[in-house]
């Protein structure tokens, strides 16, 4: 591999381009023009002697080596643009501050984070986006993301908040129909309102380490829709117990699980910008930290 230490141009370049999915909006965002993007980048494969990019008159598409180019270059890249504020840690932090968290947390997060943090730090732009998917922080171009469950992707650094109570809940309704179960065995013969990812039903896990799928008509890809379909009555649910508090203690839910042990499920931070963390990325984390306690005691 040729020294790339003077092609940071070319490598901003392209790492621009993968994640805004074209030339024209990189330069958009290098402040450039399309064409410098496009000799920047043609420069850099001439370089290092490979193709990144497969190029048509309607589509640009990584290649293989340039997909593995990319998961290599862009963390590092990252971590330089983030220097300064390590150097700068005693500025009140600015800039943009691009998070990820699940939508089924927002409705207890979201409230202090807008009241509490956004004003605290005035000077932060906030983009927040709401997915219960594992984003990829570096191709998605996010700076932090919040997690329930364990992360998928490498190379991260991951900071583990809280451990959060799941719960197996329905309506009184049901409770008449099906009765309450007593066992683990019991549990397996109800029907669920099923949590699916990708169109697979997800297992319903104890504590003892055991677990099942779930039947049931109902399937959901999020907790909000799970929540729901349990008050109509249409299946028990497995779910963090911090989204039902307020049904538990009102009765439109019901635990069903109070002698039956499940696990507990991590809430971890996520970046990807290694040793040298951005004052915005810290402070958030930090921030979050308080606010996951809160989401455990629930």
């Amino acid at each position: 591999m040729p020294n790339l230490l003077d092609e940071t141009s070319g490598l901003m370049a392209f790492v621009r381009t993968v994640e805004t999915g074209s030339f024209t909006a990189a330069a958009r965002d290098l402040r450039t023009t399309p064409s410098a993007v496009s000799k920047s980048v043609a420069r850099l494969e001439k370089r290092i002697g490979t193709r990144l990019f497969l190029r048509s008159t309607r589509a640009l598409t990584l290649t293989q080596d340039g997909q593995a180019f990319f998961e290599r270059v862009a963390p590092l890249l990252r971590e330089l643009d983030a220097s300064d504020g390590a150097i700068r840690s005693q500025v009140a932090p600015s800039g943009r501050l691009r998070i990820s968290m699940p939508g089924e947390l927002a409705p207890l997060l979201l409230p202090r984070l807008f009241d509490t943090f956004a004003k605290n730090y005035p000077d932060l732009q906030l983009d927040v986006g709401l997915t219960d998917r594992f984003v990829n922080l570096v191709r998605e171009d996010y700076d932090v993301a919040l997690r329930v469950g364990t992360p998928m992707q490498e190379d991260l650094i991951v900071r583990r908040l809280a451990d959060l109570p799941m719960a197996i809940v329905a309506s009184p309704a049901f409770i008449n129909t099906w009765g309450s179960p007593k066992s683990a065995d019991d549990l397996v013969g109800l029907s669920f309102a099923r949590y699916a990812m990708g169109g697979a039903a997800q297992p319903v896990r104890l504590a003892d380490g055991t677990a099942f799928i779930p039947k049931g008509r109902v399937d959901c890809d999020t907790g909000m829709a799970l929540i729901h379909a349990a008050r109509s009555g249409l299946g028990a649910a497995y779910l963090l117990r911090c989204l039902v508090t307020d049904d538990l203690q009102v009765g439109t839910l019901v635990d069903l699980t109070p002698e039956i042990g499940l696990p507990k499920l991590p809430l971890s931070v996520l970046h990807a910008f290694g040793r040298t963390v951005p004052a915005r990325v810290r402070l958030f984390c930090d921030f979050m930290a308080g606010e996951a306690k809160t989401l455990a005691g629930l």
